[in-house]
């Protein structure tokens, strides 16, 4: 994907792993629209990259359902969707509010779905398009503590999957972003939770925390080459990511040689 005058939407733009995915998409030359809740923080990272600010509510069903065609009517056709907003649980799951529950599948897996869906045929019919999509390590290893946020993750790890084959005669690609502890606040919380304690003591030896500015660095780069996947740490490669990969390669081997329909043209507006 040629990013020099790309346009990229960005959810969860206004802080951590989404405000340096935004800078590091304008650094490499593409206009960057930005999506949160937070008017101030957004707008601020919006203005220091020259960027655009959507205030949205990705709990909202309707702002969620509306948000592409708002984007694109006044910022223009959207080349890169990266899905990064994200929430997460800190307790075990009996003790985790039934609503908190309800947002993270809204936040986590029902947004990027909507967004996802929303915006496919607008790329096809301009046969140009890249599919971003925050995923985690504990999309693939359960942990104790974040089992519903786990539970997300790994949702949209096959839901990618899925999206791929669909996809695979079009000129749409797709990158799945999976990894470890990321120095923001929302791994900050995380680690103050009395529950999550003892096991984050464990796990930092496989799990060291990496900056948001080197996996959006990486993640960039990614999609400048049409890469499927960033993985961190690559230590897991073997144990933990590919493993999980192997079944999925194989249902796309069986599906060799089958040409699926192509997305439909997008709909008029008196649809």
């Amino acid at each position: 994907m040629e990013l020099n005058g790309a346009h990229v939407l960005v959810t969860g733009g206004s802080r951590g792993i989404g405000e340096a995915l935004a800078r590091q998409f304008a650094a490499a030359g593409a206009k960057v629209s930005v999506v949160a809740r937070s008017k101030a923080e957004l707008e601020r990272v919006a203005a220091d990259i020259g960027g655009t600010a959507f205030v949205t509510d990705l709990l909202d069903q309707h702002q969620v359902d509306d948000l592409i065609g708002r984007v694109e009517a006044q910022a223009g056709p959207i080349d890169v969707l990266v899905n990064n907003a994200g929430l997460e649980t800190d307790d075990q799951h009996a003790n985790v509010d039934i609503e908190r529950i309800r947002a993270l599948s809204r936040v986590n897996f029902e947004a990027p779905m909507v967004l996802t869906r929303n915006v496919i045929r607008g790329m096809h019919a301009r046969g140009k398009g890249h599919l971003v999509f925050l995923s985690s390590v504990a999309g693939t290893s359960g942990f104790p503590g974040i089992a519903t946020y786990a539970g997300t993750k790994a949702g949209i790890n096959n839901f990618v999957a899925s999206i791929r084959l669909e996809l695979k005669h079009t000129a749409i690609k797709t990158t799945v972003i999976a990894p470890g502890p990321v120095d923001t606040r929302m791994w900050d919380a995380l680690e103050d939770a009395p529950y999550a304690t003892a096991m984050l003591k464990r796990m930092r030896i496989l799990l060291p925390k990496m900056s948001p500015e080197k996996l959006a660095r990486r993640s960039v780069a990614a999609v400048r080459s049409d890469r499927r996947h960033v993985r961190h740490p690559k230590r897991l490669m073997l144990t933990n990511f590919l493993p999980m990969e192997l079944p999925r390669r194989l249902g796309a081997a069986l599906l060799m040689g089958i040409k699926l329909d192509a997305p439909p043209p997008p709909r008029s507006t008196e649809d």
